[in-house]
């Protein structure tokens, strides 16, 4: 389910899974491309890179590496690498939002989709669902690590705060939860909906460990930052990672904006979005 050999098979990776979300989107008139492009390296360089998992998928996770997807929304980009990652055929993508689909447009458990553990989407509850997964790894004597993923305009929910004080409290060392820090939610920017100051400053001083991605749509400072953050692991802190992102990266007309956030692209934008990003591992 991973490891390739070299950058340029990663970069490949992300132009296939980049011509995924739009086709999936484009076919049901449905779905959130703009946080999916934005968070496509990312994905691709932890299923591929940074994760350890097991070949095959159970959803107690014990033995490896596991990841909770908080912003639900984004599962254009979380279905697609899982498959292209071998958990589901590939093919399967053709489904995405179709009723009785096990691609829903926020993942569920209730279908069995391998490589989902939490069904998300209703935001603010992943980081408490991580913290529990990891307390357990804990207890099962698991030295595995928890990932997670947050977006930016999520962290204006209360609960992640509590959940935030509770990890540094309890000292649950064995948890790696990454921001996406587009600057960009449904409504506008972050900063124009509920400005949320100094993310780092926040998470210091609730007693994390943090650590900033300034290219958090290139691979190399992905990996290079993701290893860092795994070594600052075990060491009586949890770890924050502030991922940089643009919103919509890869499709020019998508970027630097929150229009896309929710919309699906028309046949004329489908094409313009596809001819920037060619086909180069075959599409679905």
């Amino acid at each position: 389910m991973k490891n390739m050999s070299n950058t340029q098979q990663l970069e490949d990776l992300v132009t296939q899974v980049r011509r995924d979300i739009l086709r999936m989107v484009h076919k049901v008139n449905s779905g959130h491309p703009g946080g999916s492009l934005g968070c496509t390296e990312f994905f691709v360089a932890l299923y591929n890179e940074i994760m350890e998992t097991n070949d095959s998928f159970d959803m107690d996770g014990i033995g490896e590496d596991i990841f909770f997807l908080s912003n639900g929304h984004i599962s254009p980009v979380y279905y697609s690498v899982l498959a292209r990652a071998g958990y589901f055929p590939v093919d399967e993508l053709n489904t995405f939002r179709i009723i009785n689909s096990r691609l829903q447009g926020h993942p569920t458990t209730h279908e069995g989709l391998p490589g989902v553990r939490i069904a998300s989407g209703s935001l603010g509850q992943g980081m408490s669902v991580a913290l529990g997964a990891a307390q357990a790894k804990k207890l099962n004597n698991d030295n595995h690590l928890v990932y997670s993923l947050h977006g930016d305009g999520e962290l204006q929910e209360g609960q992640n705060w509590e959940a935030i004080m509770y990890a540094s409290g309890k000292k649950v060392d064995n948890i790696i939860a990454t921001i996406d820090l587009n600057g960009q939610q449904i409504d506008g920017s972050t900063d124009d909906v509920l400005p949320m100051g100094n993310v780092k400053e926040k998470f210091e001083a609730f007693g994390w460990t943090v650590l900033e991605i300034e290219e958090g749509n290139n691979i190399e400072a992905i990996l290079k930052g993701m290893t860092e953050a795994k070594s600052k692991t075990g060491q009586g802190k949890p770890v924050c990672v502030l991922l940089k992102t643009v919103m919509g990266n890869g499709v020019d007309f998508m970027m630097h904006t929150h229009a896309w956030h929710g919309k699906a692209p028309n046949d004329e934008q489908l094409a313009i979005g596809l001819a920037q990003n060619p086909e180069t591992l075959g599409d679905y």
